[in-house]
């Protein structure tokens, strides 16, 4: 047998207490009686759902703040791998195209512009690299 919430048992002590109260004061109460125990069951469901509110309020803004410094995490590596396969995989055309029309120098300019992208991504989700500043890692929470 769980233990019951205090909640639970002050709500089934109402009920039994108004159980008690429409056989003493008979039929002619049962919709005042019925009344004044659902108010105390909707008061009891509203101050459950604004403690759930409150409670989803405050863990968004813990992610909102968390989110605010950028994550380290998996998303952050799916988005720098999946960045890196994509400028790969065009890296192979655009060296094509470079080398049949400029020669060398046309694929060190593709080239170039390949390295230049990856490095604006790599500044774009790690600022640190260009300030000089070592991001908090998750050591040091």
């Amino acid at each position: 047998m769980s233990a019951l919430d205090p909640r639970d048992v002050d709500l089934k002590k109402d009920l039994d207490a108004t159980v008690r109260a429409r056989r003493e004061l008979g039929e002619e109460y049962d919709s005042a009686l019925v009344d004044s125990f659902l108010e105390k069951v909707e008061q009891r469901i509203d101050d459950t759902v604004e403690r759930r509110v409150r409670r989803h309020l405050a863990e968004q803004r813990m992610v909102d703040v968390r989110g605010a410094r950028r994550p380290k995490g998996a998303e952050n590596w799916a988005e720098r791998f999946g960045f890196a396969v994509i400028t790969l995989v065009l890296a192979i055309p655009l060296s094509a195209i470079g080398g049949a029309l400029a020669g060398m120098s046309g694929m060190v300019a593709a080239w170039v512009g390949i390295v230049g992208v990856n490095a604006a991504q790599a500044v774009r989700l790690n600022p640190e690299i260009v300030s000089g500043r070592r991001g908090r890692s998750a050591h040091d929470d």
